[in-house]
């Protein structure tokens, strides 16, 4: 079995592919390579070697004109904060403690029940609005539940004072690629190759043929020509409406009317190159200042220093989330890197005449959007998705699921497992558990690929694996 691969930008990596101009390299997002899956740590400690760097993390808040330290660092809070505003943010947390929401289904409910109104109003709802657009009121609970995990206040308090840290979400050291997260998939786009494999850059699938419940192939198009390419097997990761619309024939009405309730959240990073070393250490600061629109700034030396083709200077990643059509998607090249290099100015952190370089990078669908209709549409699609023999979807909008990479990357390795016959069911893995033999879906003989797996095969397939 011979892997093809399709991919529509002009470089592997998708949103963790690594962009580059005049010798520097930049991170689409900022990507933190930590996990607790073993067979994705090992996969990305063969594909890498000594290429995968050991960083310590580094990011503070920008709230108020003043930086604070996160993770929560007490005593810098306090005397950020004041001694009177922590205590009612302390009176806040002990109300909603004893008298917390009944119904936690929306962010700022769930937020609120764990850290207080007053830490809520602080340091959650001016963010979150910038980030999705949207009031806080109209995200999922399962957001929050997901991404912020098992923090409290509490428990933020206590990691402070004890320097304890058991929420994934805090590390404090994580692996990086020398060159950026795009290394890893430029070095496993080659091992395909290396290996017997085809991959295509600039190529676009606009169709995904079938015939009942299997796929037979998919129609590209590369360069203004357009063919069809037969598969025994096709993992996709398309973002899911863009996946249904390409069926042909076309799933269920109701499966497209699913589809066509998703949203998704754009982003733009606007690279600027300053004419002297580091403003600022960290990896990244998170502004949470309404007055401008930048949402989290990114210093690419901070990730690794061989980002940077000039060591005497600065590289810094202005980043917007916005959606396409928005006035800041529509803005030109040169109006975005005015706009960046002043708000960088105007947060104190650098001068605006210093940029002697900038570059636009812009992402659609960087983020699912986890509204009221989102999770009955994602149900209907996986319950349909599952009718088909020999696809997978895959990915972060692959499955409308905002996990870290490295679950959008387990996904991937379990759904290549399938096509050998595993039986995996893919929408089983997610950032609250890892993925264990308990969820195998039970009927494996039926769904199993080969079509005459056993049970015993099926142990034999996992434990491999």
């Amino acid at each position: 079995m011979r892997p093809v691969v399709f991919e529509a930008d002009h470089i592997v990596g998708g949103i963790s592919r690594t962009e580059s101009k005049n010798g520097y390299r930049f991170d689409i997002g900022g990507h933190r390579f930590f996990t607790k899956e073993a067979e994705v740590q090992a996969m990305w400690e063969d594909i890498l070697g000594d290429d995968f760097l050991t960083r310590p993390r580094q990011s503070r808040i920008y709230y108020r004109g003043r930086f604070y330290s996160y993770p929560l660092k007490l005593f810098n809070a306090l005397n950020n904060i004041g001694v009177y505003e922590a205590v009612r943010i302390m009176l806040s947390y002990g109300k909603w403690q004893v008298f917390p929401s009944k119904n936690e289904d929306s962010f700022e409910q769930w937020v609120i029940n764990r850290f207080g109104g007053r830490l809520y109003m602080h340091f959650f709802r001016s963010y979150t609005e910038k980030v999705w657009g949207i009031s806080p009121k109209s995200i999922r609970a399962d957001w929050a539940a997901q991404r912020i995990k098992n923090l409290s206040l509490s428990k933020a308090v206590w990691n402070a004072i004890s320097g304890a840290n058991d929420t994934a979400s805090l590390i404090e050291e994580f692996k990086y690629p020398r060159l950026g997260p795009g290394m890893m998939w430029e070095k496993t786009a080659a091992r395909v190759e290396q290996d017997g494999g085809t991959v295509h850059l600039d190529t676009t699938v606009g169709r995904i043929l079938r015939d009942g419940n299997r796929v037979t192939g998919v129609e590209v198009t590369t360069e203004g020509e357009t063919r069809h390419e037969t598969a025994d097997h096709v993992i996709s990761s398309l973002a899911l409406d863009t996946m249904v619309a390409a069926f042909d024939p076309p799933p269920p009405p109701h499966v497209i009317e699913a589809a066509n309730k998703l949203r998704y959240r754009d982003f733009l990073i606007v690279t600027l190159v300053l004419d002297h070393p580091d403003p600022f250490p960290d990896n990244w600061i998170y502004v949470h200042a309404p007055e401008v629109r930048v949402g989290r700034i990114q210093n690419f030396r901070a990730w690794s220093p061989e980002m940077l083709s000039d060591r005497t200077t600065a590289s810094i990643g202005m980043e917007f989330f916005c959606n396409r059509g928005d006035d800041l998607w529509e803005m030109s090249d040169a109006d975005l890197a005015a706009l960046a290099a002043g708000e960088l100015e105007q947060l104190g952190l650098a001068d605006a005449s210093t940029v002697i370089d900038s570059f636009i990078i812009r992402q659609p669908k960087a983020y699912p959007v986890y509204d009221q209709h989102y999770k009955d549409a994602v149900d209907t699609i996986a319950d349909w998705i599952r009718t088909l023999e020999n696809f997978e979807t895959v990915g972060r909008n692959g499955m409308h699921r905002y996990n870290n990479q490295d679950h959008s990357m387990l996904s991937a390795m379990k759904a290549a497992e399938n096509v050998f016959g595993a039986g995996h069911d893919l929408w089983d893995v997610n950032t609250e558990r890892s993925y264990h033999e308990d969820f195998m879906r039970p009927d494996t003989k039926k769904i199993n690929r080969t079509g005459a797996a056993t049970e015993a095969k099926e142990r034999e397939l996992w434990e491999s694996a």
